[in-house]
Parts: C-alpha cells; structure tokens; sequence
C-alpha cells in the first residue's frame, strides 16, 4: 500500500470508528508496523493543521480520533441547532407507531387510538416524507388514508415493515381515565 493510500485508509478508519483509535489497533487492522502507523499519522496531522481543513487528528496518549476545528463551533453550532429543531415530536412519533402498525389508516382512526386530534402531527409526518396519503376510502365523506413511506423505512433503519418489533414485545399499561 502506497503513502497516500495509507493515509487515506486512517482516514476512512478514523473517521467511521468516531471514538480515539488506539495506535495499537489501528496497527493491528492494517497489518503495518506502529512506528509507521505512527510516523504517518504525525504527518497526517501535520497536513490537516498546514492545509487549515475543516478536520483535524487529535491524540491523546497513543489514541487518535477525527475531530472538528473548536474554531468552527459558531458554524457547526448552528447545524446542531437546526438538526434538534428536525426532531420529533411525541405526539408525532405515537400517530407515526399507530400509521407504521395499523396502515392503511385513517386520521379518525388515530385520533381515536389516541384519544386527541392529530392534524398537526399528521402534517408534521407529511411534510418530513414519513407518511403519504394511500387513497381515499370508498365511504361517506371518502376519508384519506395514510401509510409509511420508503424514507420512514431509511429514518429508522428497517429494511421493511416486516423489520418492526412485534407489538407484543412492548409492555402496554392500562391507564387510569
């Protein structure tokens, strides 16, 4: 393996492992004695400090992690901000459990499952491509029905909807009205 393809590799490594990298492990995955493992990554360190990248390699007793500049806070601190504000909400996720579990459903259906009004959640569901509308039902005021969407499937990490927990595996308890 080549200089830059080594370095490359580390990368690759430390960026996927998230948490400090021991010298020793990183050593040990690429079959490459620690002294050059080492040696490369002071380079390595060297060259994200020279070229200012958004990026830097902290170490801290023979342990490596990819880090960000503190001097990128303000800016990433703003992607934080956005990212809470892209949550979601408990009500959303209880109609979103109902929708995943008993589609086709309709909005009357969830709100009486639920016992309160979900407009707002079922727009919030909407809008983040997490339910669509399925069609309409063939009866008196042909209500729309919802179901899960391929990007529900992604948010969560399922393969399908064969990949949900049975509902028997959560404890429900009775509440006191």
């Amino acid at each position: 393996m080549d200089e830059r393809e080594l370095k490359a590799v580390i990368e690759a490594l430390l960026f996927v492992w998230g948490d400090p990298l021991s010298l020793k492990d990183i050593s040990t995955i690429l079959e490459i004695d620690e002294k050059k493992i080492e040696e490369t990554l002071d380079e390595m360190i060297d060259e994200f400090d020279f070229n200012r990248r958004g990026l830097q390699i902290i170490r801290v007793i023979n342990n490596y992690q990819l880090s960000t500049r503190p001097e990128h806070y303000q800016w990433i601190s703003k992607l934080s901000q956005q990212k809470n504000t892209k949550s979601l909400s408990t009500a959303a996720l209880e109609t979103l459990s109902i929708i995943a579990y008993r589609q086709p459903i309709t909005k009357n259906e969830i709100e009486a499952i639920r016992g309160v009004r979900c407009d707002k959640a079922v727009e919030t569901l909407l809008n983040k491509d997490l339910i669509k509308e399925k069609g309409r039902l063939e009866r008196t005021g042909r209500p729309i029905i919802y179901g899960t969407t391929q990007e529900f499937l992604r948010y969560f990490g399922l393969e399908s909807l064969s990949d949900l927990p049975p509902l028997k595996d959560f404890k429900i308890e009775e509440q006191e009205i």
